[in-house]
């Protein structure tokens, strides 16, 4: 499968991620996002180990808690404790900034050259955001604040150190995903347990908005992720983000009758832009696929010809070898 291909199926992710609002809000019970995270992730996890039929061994066992923290566990309780503290504009701004994380760690951890074209397209499309979804009586609240840059800070550590452990020998997506949804949600569920208390009562709309949680939205959604940073550079993966936030300003406006405004259609071009020039491949990614794009190099004329086995032969010799052997062939026209 080409670059191009692998970025759109990864595109997917973060377009998903886009409708967990209008879902939440039109068939979720209200005020338990926690309890959604944890069901977001926890099936999700179990059913994709029970897909795969694998269970981490060895030292996977801590790295799967380690990145099932960071991308599941603490990102989900950190994000709504965002949303709830501040206007969701400026928790969207702060989400959209992980990019920025995700290019210094990249730097750091696995020796990706930060390049100014890709910290310019993360500080555009955040720009481009905070168009979107920024009003003008949005303020802001110091816990929120750090919240949603620790939230931020997390997801970019997980999908960096996701990039640096790969995945074990024989393993595919699947499982890893499953591991880490697992992970994330056992330790979303004591927390949801302490602050939000006993499960609420479901009917069928909230079955139905847990059910695209659990296959699509999270499921589905993380495969592809992780699935997309082990085939592309971590910053590439990342600046795929702001497609989240610019699909939530979609749906509401297609679905929920919501306006917007010349100033956000401005601000998503800007966005989208961004991220379309983010993913743009520099002159040191076009060298890489020219060279694997190329051929293997033709073996050397000489052992193209195999060398006669056995003592040495004269000219002489061979050809008449070669005639007493021609005479015996019955040739058919």
């Amino acid at each position: 499968m080409n670059r191009v291909a692998t970025i759109a199926l990864t595109a997917l992710a973060p377009i998903s991620w886009g409708s967990t609002y209008a879902v939440a809000s039109e068939l979720l019970p209200p005020d338990r996002p926690l309890f959604t995270g944890a069901m977001r992730a926890l099936p999700a996890g179990l059913l994709l180990i029970a897909l795969s039929r694998s269970l981490p061994k060895g030292a996977w066992w801590w790295k799967s808690a380690v990145l099932g923290t960071l991308n599941i566990g603490a990102f989900f309780p950190l994000l709504f404790l965002a949303a709830y503290r501040l206007p969701g504009g400026v928790a969207a701004v702060l989400g959209s900034a992980g990019p920025l994380f995700v290019v210094g760690l990249a730097a750091l951890v696995l020796g990706e050259r930060a390049r100014l074209r890709t910290v310019l397209a993360a500080v555009v499309a955040a720009f481009g955001v905070s168009m979107v979804v920024l009003t003008a009586d949005a303020k802001l609240d110091l816990i929120g604040v750090v919240a949603g840059i620790v939230s931020s800070a997390s997801m970019g550590a997980g999908t960096v150190m996701t990039k640096r452990w790969g995945r074990p020998e024989g393993v595919g997506p699947l499982a890893v995903t499953g591991w880490q949804l697992t992970a994330g949600g056992l330790v979303i569920i004591p927390i949801a347990a302490l602050v939000e208390g006993a499960p609420p009562a479901l009917d069928g709309k909230a079955f139905l908005g847990y059910g695209y949680m659990m296959l699509i939205n999270t499921g589905a959604a993380y495969v592809l992720w992780f699935r997309g940073i082990g085939k592309l550079s971590a910053t590439s993966v990342t600046l795929l983000g702001p497609l989240s936030p610019l699909t939530a300003a979609v749906i509401g406006w297609a679905a929920l009758g919501q306006a917007l405004t010349p100033v956000q259609v401005v601000g998503m071009a800007i966005a989208f832009g961004a991220t379309v020039f983010g993913q743009l491949p520099g002159r040191a990614d076009r060298a890489a696929a020219k060279r694997s794009a190329e051929p293997a190099a033709a073996p050397a004329a000489a052992a193209e010809v195999a060398a006669p086995e056995g003592p040495f032969s004269s000219p002489e010799e061979t050809d008449r070898n070669v005639s007493m052997d021609l005479g015996n062939v019955k040739v058919r026209r």
